[in-house]
């Protein structure tokens, strides 16, 4: 109590008396010991005043008794200068205000224990705890209105069983908030993984109950006292050995009734493309950039997958995406289509998925079942909902991605150099450098070797490096065969001596100075091209390039022999190209006519990409009379040009339009894909519908039109 300090001091002088016997007098306090245990003295106080304590007001200086009672410490009191936060007081008692005299410290600690059939308790905030496996809430305990504690947690299963059970149910076992080790409770996540997946790729919300149904389900079978993990884990225990599924799921309990009726079968957990098989994801997240269906590929495959084999989509989602192809159409061509979903389901039934562009069989479906044909370019893709189109996610090392999208061509120019590395390291033995003979033994045409548990195949050739030749690995089989070629090409003339001399100093004067015409800007050069298209057809005489050193040394022996004589009868043929150029070249100088300043210039434009440096080589031995062909009938359009402007202003807007798309259509493919057979023959195609367009009498060697031009370039995308 705050009055120890007078006692302290009574007890000196009451020591220092003396009694009235003469002897040495005992003062009041005197039996006490030197050091007084104050905190016990309290507690032992504390019973008796349950109701004289108080606790702080940390904005005033004023103390919260019981009953909504506020008092002051006495200024007297030896804690006044310091009050601590809680005390009791021996008296209160009223002057000016509520005072508190003869004060002693307490601690609320204290107060609990003592005061168990005093004070009230309340709960709050029950709540799940995935830690504790059990409902904890927080306790309030208060003395006369004081509270001694404010916000304890606290086991709620022996406040509540009843409201503790249902919360345990709800959110361990229905909602998963729980770490446990029985196998009905693994088997039942299973199952509930299995059917959301199937929701996702079925993209609905409705298979699965909800999870009242799941409720109900424990609740029936557990017990009214099992309240937390530890109350389940011990009447389980007990319980599993004699019914050991009875708390087990199954798809009957999880799929609403009525609202299955979707096939797996249509959701595939694989895609075999271009015989890859690639894992499939499925995302029900509309909005965000990977809903639908997203394929993983490996890095080193990426260019090995054709964009094309997932035009057909899923089975689950197929007529989805016919039915918005068919909206996506203007709507002059979508009337003929009514009711869409009809068409939709009419056409998918007639057609085998997969084994042609979707767009192609179902333009033709479309056309039989009415008589109506729907052009390539009206076909509006980019109105087609993102879920309908495939994600492509690309996975380098450890399965990280390392880009996703869904323009898979886009995809593959992106990471044409990644991929490059990936499949050269597959085979860094083979690669080679600075040849200038055939050293190499047996060139391989194709490596494989198992790169993060995928087969990767890397196809070998030669490259012309300029002065030498090399070996490099492709990672596509196309890339392979036009760099063999090419590299073969190159070893041979570094290996066959040229026939440029040779022919140069046969020429007579008059030939010299028709190929003096050149764009080369020498006859030697001149010589050189042709030379490389001499080369390129022995080589395919021959049956292709060599693969090794006997193989080569054969092509070698053959080209030695008949270089010469070929490159002459080249020659022949580059002469009266060459003229016919010059001729053409000549006409388009002398027009001065400025209503026709669109024509000559696309005449230029055409006779540059004809005949340009290293023309000879690029376009070949057996095309060259072709060549001269289009020549011929640039001279024709030359000759009505003047007579008729404005129709060879339509002629020219029909060869422009299909360039156009030819242009579009070679920057869209992946690079290994640009200089395909293919591709590059309908470069010819639109040089023979020039013919046809301007000059139509000199005939082409087979029927032409913008049609087949269109059909030519979806074949194209379509290998």
């Amino acid at each position: 109590p705050d009055a120890g300090e007078g006692r302290r001091g009574r007890r000196g002088e009451a020591a220092s008396a003396p009694d009235g016997g003469g002897r040495q007098g005992r003062g009041v306090g005197a039996d006490l010991p030197e050091e007084i245990d104050t905190p016990k003295v309290h507690q032992s106080l504390l019973p008796g005043l349950l109701s004289h304590i108080g606790l702080k007001d940390a904005q005033k200086h004023e103390y919260l008794g019981a009953r909504g009672a506020k008092f002051a410490l006495f200024p007297g009191s030896a804690l006044f200068k310091k009050p601590p936060r809680w005390v009791m007081a021996a008296e209160l008692v009223e002057t000016s205000r509520l005072w508190g005299r003869v004060n002693g410290r307490v601690e609320p600690e204290w107060v609990e224990p003592l005061a168990q059939h005093l004070v009230k308790r309340s709960y709050s905030e029950p709540h799940w705890e995935k830690k504790q496996a059990a409902v904890m809430a927080y306790e309030k305990v208060t003395l006369y209105g004081i509270p001694l504690v404010t916000s304890r947690k606290v086991n709620f299963g022996r406040i509540d069983p009843a409201l503790s059970r249902e919360l345990f149910i709800r959110h361990a076992l229905v909602e998963g908030d729980w770490q446990t080790h029985h196998q009905f409770w693994a088997d039942n996540r299973r199952l509930l993984a299995e059917i959301e997946e199937l929701e996702s790729r079925a993209r609905r919300r409705d298979i699965l109950v909800d999870d009242e149904t799941i409720f109900h389900f424990y609740d029936e079978r557990i017990p009214a006292d099992v309240v937390s993990g530890r109350h389940f884990d011990a009447w389980w225990k007990k319980t599993r050995r004699e019914r050991p599924d009875l708390l087990t799921f199954t798809r009957e309990l999880l799929i609403n009734a009525g609202r299955g009726g979707v096939d797996e079968a249509d959701y595939p957990d694989e895609w075999q493309a271009d015989g890859v098989t690639l894992p499939l994801t499925y995302t029900f997240e509309p909005g965000t950039p990977t809903d639908g269906v997203t394929v993983d590929i490996p890095l080193p495959l990426l260019n090995q997958v054709p964009a094309e084999s997932f035009d057909w989509q899923v089975p689950g989602l197929r007529e989805e995406l016919v039915i918005a192809l068919i909206r996506s159409l203007p709507k002059a061509l979508r009337r003929n289509f009514v009711p869409v979903p009809d068409y939709a389901r009419a056409a998918l039934a007639q057609l085998p998925a997969g084994e042609e562009p979707l767009l192609d069989a179902l333009t033709r479906q479309l056309r039989r079942m009415t008589g109506v044909t729907v052009p390539r370019d009206a076909w509006d893709l980019e109105k087609l909902p993102p879920h309908l189109r495939v994600t492509f996610r690309v996975l380098g090392e450890d399965d990280k991605p390392v880009a996703e999208g869904k323009d898979l061509p886009a995809l593959q120019r992106e990471l044409r150099q990644e991929v490059r590395q990936v499949v050269a390291a597959a085979a860094p033995e083979v690669a080679r450098t600075g040849l200038k003979e055939w050293s190499i033994g047996t060139l391989p045409r194709t490596i494989e070797q198992v790169r993060a548990g995928y087969a990767v195949t890397a196809y070998p050739a030669l490259v012309d490096e300029g002065t030498t030749v090399g070996v490099k690995v492709f990672d596509t089989e196309a890339e392979q065969a036009a760099a063999h070629w090419a590299g073969t090409r190159r070893l041979l003339r570094l290996t066959v001596p040229s026939p440029a001399k040779f022919l140069q100093g046969r020429l007579s004067n008059e030939a010299k100075l028709a190929l003096s015409r050149n764009p080369h800007g020498s006859v030697q050069e001149l010589i050189e091209d042709a030379a490389g298209a001499a080369i390129d057809k022995l080589i395919g005489d021959a049956g292709g390039p060599a693969w090794d050193a006997d193989g080569f040394a054969a092509l070698r022996d053959k080209v030695r022999a008949d270089l010469v004589d070929t490159v002459v009868d080249v020659m022949e043929r580059v002469r009266r190209v060459l003229a016919a150029a010059y001729a053409a070249e000549q006409r388009l100088g002398a027009t001065r006519n400025l209503a026709v300043v669109a024509a000559l210039a696309d005449i230029r434009n055409q006779l540059s990409g004809l005949v340009h440096k290293g023309f000879i080589t690029e376009t070949g031995y057996a095309r060259l009379p072709d060549l001269l062909r289009y020549l011929t009938a640039i001279e024709r359009r030359l000759d009505r040009l003047p007579g008729n402007p404005q129709r060879d202003k339509q002629q020219q807007d029909r060869v422009t339009v299909v360039q156009k798309e030819y242009q579009d259509m070679v920057a869209a493919l992946p690079p290994a894909r640009r200089q395909s057979a293919a591709v590059r023959q309908i470069r010819w195609m639109i040089e023979e519908l020039r013919v046809n367009v301007f000059a139509q009498a000199l005939g082409t060697p087979y029927p032409v039109s913008e049609q087949r031009i269109y059909r030519a370039m979806d074949d194209a995308e379509g290998r």
